[in-house]
C-alpha cells in the first residue's frame, strides 16, 4: 500500500489546462456578456475622445479622396456634400465610433483573449500580451496600408470613371456626398485592419497545436486561391493594381505565419526539434 501511495505521489499532474472544470452553455454565454460589456466600457472614453477631434479625423480620414481629386485636376480643394441638416451629425457619430473602436484595439483583442484563455494551456496563456501587441500592431498596419498605399489610388480609378462621354454632348461629373463617402473610406480600413490579422490567428492555432507548419505549407497553394477571390471581393476598384496590392499582402503575411508557426509551434510527428525527419 505503501509503495502504490508513493508510486501515486510521483505521478506527474495531468497537462491539461489548469481549473479545467467543464462549463455550462449559461457560464459560457455569462462569460461572453462579461467580456462584451468590459470591452463596449473601454470604447466609449475612446469614442468620446475621437468626437472632441472629429473635424481633425474627418479631415485625415478624406485626405486620399482630396489628393485623387486634385490628381485629376477636378479643383484646388475637393467638396463634400450633404443633404439634411443633421446629416453631418450622425456622420461624425459614426466616425467617432469607428475610430473609437480602432483606438481602443488592445483593450478589445484583451478581451477576446480573456474569453478564450480558459480553455487553454497554462502555457498558451503566457502567450496573452504578445497576442494583443501583435493583434493591435497588424491591424494599425492593415489600416495604415489601406490607407496610404491603396486608397489614393482606389480613388483615383473611381473619379476617373466620370468626364466627357464620347459622341454625346454630356459630361458626367461625381457629386460626392459625405456620409456614402464616410463609410466607404471605414468599410475599406477595417476590412484591411481585419485581413491583416491572418498571421496572428494562423499562428495562434499552430502555438494551440491545432496546425502544425508542414500542414499549413501544403495549404499555401489554396491560401492564394482563397487571398484571390478575397481581394477580388473586398477591393471595391475593378482595376488589378488595386486587387494586386491586397493580394500581395494577403499571401506574404501567410507565409510569414508558417515560418512563425515553424520557428514557435509544434513539430510534426517524426520531426526532431533541429527539423530533421527521425530515422
Amino acid at each position: 500500500m505503501a509503495d502504490s501511495l508513493d508510486k501515486r505521489a510521483e505521478t506527474p499532474a495531468p497537462s491539461g489546462p489548469p481549473d479545467d472544470e467543464p462549463m455550462t452553455v449559461l457560464e459560457h454565454l455569462g462569460e461572453l456578456r462579461t467580456r462584451l460589456i468590459r470591452a463596449l466600457l473601454g470604447v466609449l472614453p475612446a469614442c468620446i475622445i475621437a468626437w472632441e477631434f472629429r473635424a481633425q479625423l474627418l479631415s485625415f480620414l478624406l485626405e486620399p479622396f482630396s489628393i485623387a481629386y486634385r490628381r485629376l485636376g477636378l479643383g484646388d480643394k475637393a467638396v463634400m456634400n450633404y443633404s439634411n441638416p443633421p446629416e453631418m451629425f450622425t456622420t461624425y457619430m459614426k466616425m467617432s465610433i469607428v475610430c473609437g473602436f480602432m483606438i481602443a484595439s488592445p483593450w478589445v483583442f484583451y478581451q477576446v483573449w480573456a474569453f478564450i484563455a480558459p480553455g487553454l494551456y497554462k502555457r498558451e496563456r503566457l502567450y496573452a500580451i504578445p497576442f494583443v501587441i501583435a493583434s493591435t500592431l497588424f491591424f494599425a498596419g492593415g489600416a495604415f496600408f489601406a490607407y496610404y498605399a491603396l486608397m489614393p489610388q482606389m480613388y483615383e480609378t473611381l473619379l476617373g470613371m466620370g468626364g466627357e462621354l464620347p459622341g454625346a454632348a454630356l459630361v458626367v461629373q461625381p457629386m460626392m456626398m459625405i456620409t456614402q463617402n464616410v463609410a466607404f473610406a471605414t468599410q475599406v480600413l477595417l476590412a484591411f485592419g481585419v485581413v491583416f490579422e491572418v498571421p496572428v490567428v494562423v499562428t495562434f492555432l499552430a502555438l494551440a497545436g491545432v496546425v502544425n507548419w508542414r500542414q499549413l505549407l501544403a495549404f499555401g497553394r489554396w491560401w492564394v486561391v482563397i487571398a484571390s477571390v478575397l481581394a477580388a471581393v473586398l477591393t471595391p476598384t475593378p482595376d488589378a493594381g488595386s486587387m494586386l496590392l491586397m493580394l500581395v499582402p494577403l499571401v506574404g503575411l501567410y507565409y510569414v505565419s508558417v515560418g512563425l508557426a515553424y520557428a514557435f509551434g509544434p513539430k510534426p510527428e517524426g520531426e526532431n526539434p533541429g527539423g530533421a525527419a527521425a530515422t
